[in-house]
């Protein structure tokens, strides 16, 4: 393959990661995927810089890769505290709820409101405890009764 077939191949790669990435963003409100998305796309560009990179011959592109991974780490392990601290004071993780950190000028903007948590509690089945006979099924009842 030559370089130039070489080149078009990453940067369609890149230019899908990083794409994928801003949908991401966009679409939706976790501030965990929302996290993801932001660092897909930064990984995107990465692979575009390493694309040119090697088409020029040049290895700067490829050490600025090396300083973005590097600050993307110390990102993430920022981000991680940032999260179990926000989860921990609200108990969501949804952008909406974080109206309340906006200037004190600014008006609520609210899309779509938060949904309220489900307070039900789940009904889950019960198996029938070993060695007790099962209540008799009514169907299975009236059956027998026809036959």
């Amino acid at each position: 393959m030559n370089e130039a077939a070489l080149l078009r191949n990453l940067l369609a790669i890149g230019a899908i990661l990083f794409a994928t990435g801003v949908v991401g963003i966009l679409a939706r409100r976790n501030m965990i995927v929302m996290f993801l998305s932001a660092e897909l796309s930064l990984q995107g560009i990465a692979v575009s810089l390493v694309a040119w990179s090697r088409y020029h011959n040049n290895l700067g592109g490829q050490m600025l890769v090396i300083f973005i991974i590097a600050v993307a780490a110390c990102e993430a392990a920022i981000a991680l505290a940032l999260f179990v601290k926000l989860f921990h004071d609200r108990g969501t993780l949804d952008v909406v709820a974080w109206q309340s950190l906006r200037e004190e000028n600014q008006p609520p903007h609210v899309d779509i409101e938060v949904p309220d948590p489900d307070a039900r509690e789940a009904k889950w089945p019960v198996l029938t405890p070993a060695g007790l006979e099962p209540a008799p099924d009514l169907q299975q009842e009236r059956h027998r009764a026809r036959v």
